[in-house]
């Protein structure tokens, strides 16, 4: 069984498609998905279609990125504003729905509902955004904070970690994928097309540590 993480798809369906063929996995594969399916991108609710019907064929692992983290506090909350500056019109517009009081496929919303923070194996701990460096891996998990998990940045400038193991992350996109002995970021920007670094979707085989890049193709 090969163990395949994917990095932020951002509203990036052809993209995701053009990775899948590329990674071109088996029934038998592992694929964590790193969270951030929705927002900015041209196309959110082609991602979710995509990522439903490929859990009926591949066993798949949806980890929860910020984004789906903001889109579920619209629905449940009526938190509007901070969801539609960070990328949430995108995301209403490719469901045709505009402005708040937009609605969503309730098959969607289970799909997101669905999702988790975090998934800890032997080797490795996937996560969206990060984990405290100072603090173990198991520190983290029993800490339990789930802005932490959604939102972390500082271990990117931390220079040790306290980590028992390799974590897997994205949510801070970077020119080219970080792999080190306790850090790996797949977050590549895919969205970001029009920036000269980013642009690119990124997933990577474990434990080989072989990343596969795609340019963002829509």
């Amino acid at each position: 069984m090969g163990l395949i993480a994917i990095g932020d798809i951002h509203g990036c369906p052809l993209t995701l498609d053009a990775l899948l063929r590329e990674l071109n996995p088996t029934p038998d594969d592992h694929l964590v998905f790193i969270g951030d399916y929705v927002d900015r991108g041209p196309d959110s609710k082609g991602v979710i279609d995509r990522l439903i019907l490929l859990q009926e064929t591949h066993r798949c692992t949806f980890l929860r990125g910020n984004h789906e983290d903001l889109m579920l506090n619209y629905i449940d909350n009526g938190e509007y504003d901070l969801w539609a500056v960070n990328g949430g019109i995108a995301t209403q517009q490719s469901y045709g729905a505009f402005g708040d009081g937009a609605v969503f496929p309730e098959e969607h919303i289970e799909f997101i509902r669905a999702t988790t923070l975090y998934l800890d194996l032997e080797d490795f701990f996937f996560v969206h955004a990060g984990l405290k460096a100072h603090l173990t891996v198991a520190q983290n998990v029993a800490q339990g904070d789930s802005q932490v998990f959604l939102w972390e940045r500082g271990h990117l400038q931390a220079s040790e970690y306290a980590w028992e193991k390799t974590v897997i992350c994205g949510h801070t996109p970077i020119s080219t994928p970080l792999d080190t002995e306790k850090l790996i970021n797949i977050d590549t920007g895919c969205c970001f097309f029009t920036h000269p670094h980013l642009g690119r979707l990124t997933a990577v085989r474990l434990p080989e540590r072989e990343f596969v890049s795609i340019p963002f193709v829509g």
